[in-house]
């Protein structure tokens, strides 16, 4: 983790904190508003204290307010690790994930559940929502320690919207947890979302060619068969790139639906899934060159091209009128004798 883009330069601790000008009163406790909550003070006058229902509902007011104030003390003096609700929190505007399995996402909450959370969250004070703050980095942290009904560890930057996907991108490369196509698709939606190359290459720490590959990969692949395959974290660039090269028209996506649509398919992992996609659309080498069969007459009636996977027969019925169907009667006939010399040779 790049300590430039999470760490503010703390101030020493006994510096003095300078005020904004303005007459006393806007300084007091009673009236000063609260920057993370746009809240008023803690009523420090007992002569202000109010009773009774009212009373109980501002007394919850004001103990927001209080935890609002050790947020900004800390802060202020470069304790930037605070305690959040995870429910104030929501996600970075540009998704850098594909969704993860159960599996995965349990794991991850028993360790926060036995050894805690030890590395923080990235967040922003939200640029649209008074009060709510806006993930850069650690969404899966965040899902977690919800779960678990936690505070969330979390440091508090205010972040452009650049500086913001430049950390999200920059921690998920240091982390080496993201797989190709994450990181593929985490450059197609800085695309989209209007962000320059140089911007999308400092996020992904990428060269312009690497970008170039990532950004045409995506291009050609329809978003909803990459979202069948999954992540694939053990699926690399070269692996995409053929799939993508096979996709070459609407016959061949097609199969590729289907394939990836396949209940049987459901019950792989993602790699595998992608292992299947991915052979649905090879096409089977033939197996030597094309058989013609000839007459007695010496005319060529029959062509047979033989793959690893089939054999396809041709009959010319201007030369043998007829004989193709008289052929397909006998399939049958000639499968059980075929099977019967197959288990006598077995035996």
């Amino acid at each position: 983790m790049r300590k430039g883009i999470l760490i503010a330069r703390s101030a020493p601790e006994d510096a003095p904190i300078e005020q904004p000008a303005g007459d006393a009163e806007a300084r007091s406790p009673r009236n000063r508003l609260r920057p993370l909550l746009n809240a008023p003070g803690l009523v420090t006058d007992s002569s202000a204290r109010p009773v009774g229902a009212l009373g109980q509902s501002l007394n919850e007011f004001q103990a927001k307010a209080q935890r609002a104030e050790e947020i900004e003390q800390k802060l202020a003096q470069g304790q930037t690790v605070v305690d959040l609700d995870p429910t104030l929190i929501d996600p970075s505007f540009v998704s850098d994930r594909l969704p993860s399995t159960d599996e995965a996402q349990q794991r991850l909450v028993e360790a926060i559940r036995e050894n805690g959370q030890h590395i923080p969250i990235l967040v922003r004070p939200h640029p649209e929502k008074e009060g709510r703050y806006q993930v850069a980095f650690g969404h899966r942290r965040l899902r977690a320690v919800k779960e678990l009904g936690r505070q969330v560890r979390a440091i508090v930057r205010n972040l452009t919207d650049e500086e913001l996907v430049i950390a999200q991108g920059q921690e998920n490369n240091e982390r080496e947890d993201l797989s190709f196509i994450e990181r593929a698709l985490f450059a197609h939606h800085l695309e989209r979302k209007g962000f320059s190359r140089l911007t999308i290459t400092a996020a992904l720490s990428v060269h312009k060619t690497d970008l170039s590959t990532m950004l045409s990969i995506v291009a050609r692949i329809p978003s909803s068969l990459i979202d069948a395959i999954g992540p694939a974290p053990k699926t690399g660039r070269r692996s995409w790139m053929v799939l993508a090269d096979a996709l070459k028209g609407k016959a061949e996506i097609k199969k590729a639906e289907t394939a990836a649509a396949s209940d049987s398919l459901m019950t792989l992992d993602s790699d595998a899934r992608f292992a299947a996609v991915a052979k649905a659309l090879t096409v089977p080498k033939a197996v030597g060159g094309p058989i013609t069969v000839k007459d007695s007459k010496g005319r060529q009636f029959a062509r047979a091209e033989r793959t690893s996977s089939a054999t396809v027969l041709k009959i010319d019925e201007k030369v043998v009128p007829a004989f193709g169907q008289y052929l397909l009667d006998r399939l049958p006939e000639l499968l059980a004798a075929f099977e019967l010399q197959r288990e006598g040779t077995a035996s």
